[in-house]
């Protein structure tokens, strides 16, 4: 049974990438195993909404030194002199495969005093202070804007911060829209659980056929 509520709306849709930065990719020293071999999804995901005309905002974390700011229960690791996007770093870059043609490097000084960084035509990127991509940043502002309603979720590390967006964006009344096959570290028991939130689970193909098709019509 459709529930209109939990519908996707693609024409008031935007695609939210979480934490695909080189440091999260699989191979780096405190990656997120499975990540990069879902850079292909991912980046044909972008390439949709790209193509739709429909924003992207590539959500980043970056870390100080001191670990200062960072959740609890990594601030020791990051006192310990671990060096994980640390900001102007290498690591701290978006992976390839996901950024828009002539794409500005990460402007850490701008991300961090809590503004949005153009990368490309309707594509930004912005930096969370913690697990969720709401918590503490002008996202939701900033897709009112937009007259966002429907939101897609991919990137790495679902049981951290992509089910926390998720949480905060069902909490801010989003239809929402899990990339199934382009989030790493999901498992069939975290999908159980954000089923009943209403979010709606598909494949990365199966959303960016949904997005032509609309587009098609227009």
């Amino acid at each position: 049974m459709i529930d209109h509520h939990l519908t996707p709306n693609w024409t008031s849709s935007a695609l939210l990438t979480i934490d695909v930065q080189r440091d999260f990719l699989s191979d780096a020293p405190y990656g997120v195993a499975g990540t990069t071999e879902l850079l292909p999804a991912m980046a044909e995901l972008a390439a949709a909404f790209r193509r739709a005309g429909r924003p992207i905002v590539h959500i980043v974390r970056l870390y100080h030194p001191d670990g200062h700011d960072a959740d609890l229960v990594r601030r020791s690791l990051l006192a310990s002199g671990a060096r994980i996007v640390l900001p102007g770093s290498e690591g701290s870059a978006l992976a390839e495969p996901l950024l828009p043609p002539d794409a500005p490097p990460l402007d850490a000084d701008l991300l961090l005093s809590g503004r949005p960084q153009r990368l490309g035509p309707q594509e930004y990127a912005l930096f969370k202070p913690r697990w969720g991509a709401f918590y503490r940043t002008p996202l939701d502002e900033i897709l009112r804007d937009w007259e966002v309603d429907t939101l897609v979720v991919a990137g790495c590390n679902f049981p951290n911060c992509p089910r926390a967006t998720l949480i905060e964006g069902s909490e801010r009344d989003y239809r929402l829209v899990l990339a199934e096959d382009a989030v790493s570290r999901l498992t069939s028991g975290g999908c159980d659980e954000i089923r009943g939130l209403g979010v709606t689970l598909a494949a990365a193909g199966a959303i960016a056929a949904a997005l032509d098709a609309e587009r098609s019509t227009v």
